[in-house]
C-alpha cells in the first residue's frame, strides 16, 4: 500500500541549498519512494539557541510503500551520508530529515512519533504543509 509521507528538510551548516538539493536527490533514489511535491525553501531562526546560524527549511511529500520505521532508517542514512553529526541535541547540522506526517497514521514508539510532536510549535512547518496540500491532492 502506498501512503503519503511529509518529510521536513533543514540545515544550517555549509552550503545549505546544496545540502537540501542533495537530500531531495537522495530521497528520489530510494526504492519504494517517489517525490511528488516540494514546498518553497524558507529561512528560519534556529530553535533552542540563538547562537546558531539561520536554517533553510523545506517540506517534501513522498509517495512511499515503506513503513514509517523503514523510512526513518533510510532518512537517517541520508543524514549520515550528508555529514550529519548528532553531538548536541538541537545543535547545528548539515541536514535534518524529519517525518512530520505519514498518511493519517498516529503512532509513537521510542524512536518515532507521527505526527511529529514539534508540528504545533513550528509555524514554518505548518506553512510548508499548507503549501503542499493542493500539490498532494493533484498528484493523487
Amino acid at each position: 500500500m502506498t501512503e503519503i509521507a511529509c518529510v521536513a528538510l533543514g540545515g544550517n551548516l555549509g552550503d545549505r541549498l546544496a545540502f537540501l538539493a542533495a537530500a531531495r536527490t537522495a530521497l528520489t533514489l530510494l526504492p519504494g519512494v517517489r517525490l511528488i511535491a516540494a514546498s518553497r525553501v524558507e529561512e528560519t531562526a534556529p530553535l533552542g539557541s540563538s547562537r546558531q546560524a539561520p536554517y533553510l527549511n523545506q517540506m517534501v511529500a513522498l509517495a512511499t510503500s515503506l513503513s514509517p520505521d523503514a523510512l526513518l532508517v533510510r532518512l537517517q542514512a541520508i543524514e549520515q551520508r550528508l555529514g550529519r553529526v548528532r553531538a548536541i541535541h538541537w545543535g547545528s547540522r548539515t541536514i535534518d530529515l524529519d517525518i512530520v506526517r505519514f498518511g493519517s497514521r498516529r503512532m509513537s514508539n521510542p524512536w518515532l512519533t507521527v505526527p511529529h510532536p514539534g508540528l504545533a510549535d513550528r509555524d514554518f512547518w505548518q506553512r510548508e504543509l499548507a503549501e503542499l496540500q493542493p500539490l498532494i491532492a493533484a498528484a493523487s
